[in-house]
């Protein structure tokens, strides 16, 4: 029982670090260049250079507070699962997972906010 809470702890804790970690990448600029393989990627953030750079901070600037939020939050909703059956442990970790990819789609809408509140339809700044 202790080696599957295990396991459902690293689940749950790899969305948060994934966020600090690429967060951090984003926000120190990302990648140079607008790219179609990595990066935070619509057709708003790829208007140009400016919108490009823009979007990336932004978005990094989100992922890593965010996180830095899930990362404490997850752990300890895991702690109150811990000794009990595979099957609560299982459904808790899977309710936390689906919670931490609701927040890191809702960075989506932010930083498409961002980018509209910033930029007009042409990619120009406001």
């Amino acid at each position: 029982m202790t080696g599957f809470w295990i396991y459902m702890l690293v689940m749950v804790l790899l969305i948060p670090f994934s966020m600090i970690g690429f967060g951090i990448y984003l926000n120190n600029g990302g990648p140079k260049e607008i790219s179609h393989v990595i990066g935070y990627r619509t057709n708003r953030s790829m208007r140009n250079q400016e919108t490009w750079d823009f979007a990336q901070r932004t978005c990094g600037r989100y992922w890593r507070s965010y996180g830095r939020i899930l990362l404490p939050v997850g752990a300890l909703c895991m702690v109150l699962f811990l000794g009990k059956s595979e099957d609560a442990i299982g459904t808790a970790g899977m309710v936390i997972i689906y919670l931490q990819l609701a927040v890191m789609i809702c960075t989506i809408f932010l930083t498409e906010s961002a980018l509209k509140k910033n930029f007009d339809e042409e990619g120009r700044r406001r």
